[in-house]
């Protein structure tokens, strides 16, 4: 007949599952040499800056989520920022880790370290958005599973055992958990999530002689299926943070998806800015811009433009220096024609691509910029998401005149806005109505004629459009805009030198004017070539 197992916290049982508190903690000591070589390792290459955490391994919560690299949520753990801080955990290691992997069996142990650690990471993706390395969140995981070993199965650790587990530790452990919570730079939702898994695991968990009489296989049964748990709450944490949104911004009428986790900010590239919150290495960003072009065009000489100085051999960017620059080149972008440029940047954080895109609307170009790491190649899937699901809306302003258009009705004024709105921001088809509407409610103005010639024009309806620029010109026929209307009525006419004539007019009127003289430079060059 067997002898009767022993119970949680039966005092008499102690000389009987003491068991080998005496053996080598050779996986704490194990252990604590990784830790202590790869600070080495890290330190070698000096100072460990963001960059190089996020070299080495680091939890860093965009590369975990969108660049498919879920694996730092426990390399992350074997990183320290400087000597202090591996010294304060391999401390609490040493000491705590030793008394548990001499109460518990080894697998059962070394299990403890692999869940802390994952919940570590996992906690901080989830709650913290700063890039984190450092064994502390396991160490509290010991810590914990320590404080529950003592309530439990007192009898079974050793005199130090006891002392490390007795009445004053939770309160400590309390304390330093508030301390870590109210000061800066501390990661404390990871070491609350350790902490936490170190609770659960010491209560889970029982020391090595009370799983004398279990059948051979079930520890390792036990263990597989908690770390089964473990990984797939881990996987869901990572899955809850890739989560996408949509950002959409009124004033530039801009509607993109993006990672849930980027953030708004400053980029010369454009007012309008979002980035993973990487400040070097692995730092992908997009920013917008709604360049105003002043007529109707394909981008392409905004695209050029943007060549010629943001990408000149001369010039830098915060990335680098730009190299092997493609395009401009036609492009398809949120189901309208555009122009695309494509670079690479080559700096001290390696090669960044980035990729250009210069979309027309109307007398409108938006420029949208895309940056993203070579060293992190699943980045360009984030960046192709991002196009493919980028749309144009109307802007502010636009939706604003249409809303007055409706609050006034059958005033001139806001009609005419309306349509003016409308053809600017490339619709004159749409615009027509709004200005004929408010040509015949204040026929005397000149320039609501001058937008119905030019939303005729631009519509196709050159006819009607070259006939209501005439118009124009009699009730205005020493004003500028009017004499411009005509010169627009034969371009889109196809008679460039009549164009011409009507523009030295158009300029005798006002000589100063330097859109007239750079239009007049054009047509004489377009001229000069047709006769070469």
């Amino acid at each position: 007949m067997s002898s009767p197992v022993p119970g949680p916290g039966d005092a008499r049982s102690g000389d009987t599952v003491r068991g080998r508190l005496g053996r080598v903690p050779w996986v704490t000591l194990g252990l604590a040499l990784v830790l202590v070589a790869t600070y080495g390792w890290s330190a070698l290459a000096g100072p460990l800056d963001v960059d190089a955490m996020v070299r080495f391994g680091a939890k860093v919560g965009p590369l975990i989520t969108e660049a498919g690299q879920p694996w730092r949520l426990l390399t992350a753990n074997l990183l320290h920022r400087d000597g202090v801080h591996l010294g304060l955990n391999l401390l609490v290691l040493l000491a705590a880790g030793s008394v548990l992997e001499g109460t518990w069996r080894r697998l059962d142990y070394g299990l403890l370290l692999v869940v802390a650690g994952l919940a570590t990471m996992t906690c901080s993706l989830l709650w913290a958005e700063e890039v984190s390395v450092g064994a502390s969140g396991v160490a509290y995981g010991c810590v914990g599973a320590l404080i529950v070993l003592g309530r439990r199965y007192r009898a079974v650790l050793s005199p130090a055992g006891r002392r490390m587990a007795g009445e004053g530790v939770l309160p400590t452990v309390l304390v330093f958990l508030w301390m870590g919570w109210t000061s800066v730079g501390v990661d404390n939702a990871g070491h609350l999530g350790g902490f936490v898994a170190g609770l659960l695991l010491g209560v889970y968990l029982v020391p090595e002689r009370l799983t004398a009489s279990e059948p051979r296989g079930v520890g390792w049964v036990r263990a597989g299926s908690v770390l089964a748990v473990a990984v797939g709450l881990a996987g869901v944490g990572v899955l809850g943070r890739s989560a996408w949104r949509v950002e959409r911004d009124d004033v530039f009428g801009v509607s993109v998806a993006m990672p849930g986790g980027w953030r708004q900010g400053a980029d010369r590239l454009g007012r309008l800015a979002f980035s993973n919150g990487l400040p070097g290495l692995g730092r992908a960003s997009f920013a917008a811009e709604a360049i105003e072009a002043g007529e109707p065009g394909d981008g392409e000489l905004q695209a050029v433009r943007f060549v010629e100085t943001t990408l000149s051999p001369e010039g830098a960017m915060p990335e680098g220096r730009p190299m092997k620059v493609r395009g401009p080149e036609a492009a398809w972008v949120s189901g309208g024609r555009a122009q695309r440029v494509q670079a690479e940047l080559h700096g001290p954080a390696g090669v960044t691509h980035l990729r250009a895109l210069f979309v027309p609307r109307g007398e409108f170009v938006y420029q949208l910029v895309f940056t993203w790491p070579d060293a992190f190649p699943r980045y360009a899937r984030v960046v192709e998401r991002m196009v493919a699901e980028l749309r144009l809306e109307e802007p502010a302003m636009l939706r604003e005149a249409r809303a007055r258009a409706l609050l006034v009705p059958g005033a001139s004024e806001p009609l005419s806005v309306l349509g003016t709105a409308l053809r600017r921001w490339g619709r004159p088809a749409e615009a027509v109505d709004p200005l004929l509407e408010s040509v015949r409610l204040s026929p005397s103005q000149v320039g609501t004629r001058v937008e119905l010639a030019r939303a005729f024009l631009e519509s196709g309806r050159v006819d009607e459009g070259c006939r209501a620029s005439e118009e124009a010109l009699v009730y205005g026929p020493s004003e500028t805009v009017a004499l411009e209307a005509g010169v627009r009525c034969e371009l889109a006419r196809g008679d460039t030198a009549r164009a011409l004539l009507r523009l030295e007019e158009a300029r005798r009127v006002d000589p100063r004017d330097p859109r007239l003289r750079a239009a007049e430079a054009a047509l004489r060059a377009t001229l000069g070539a047709g006769g070469r």
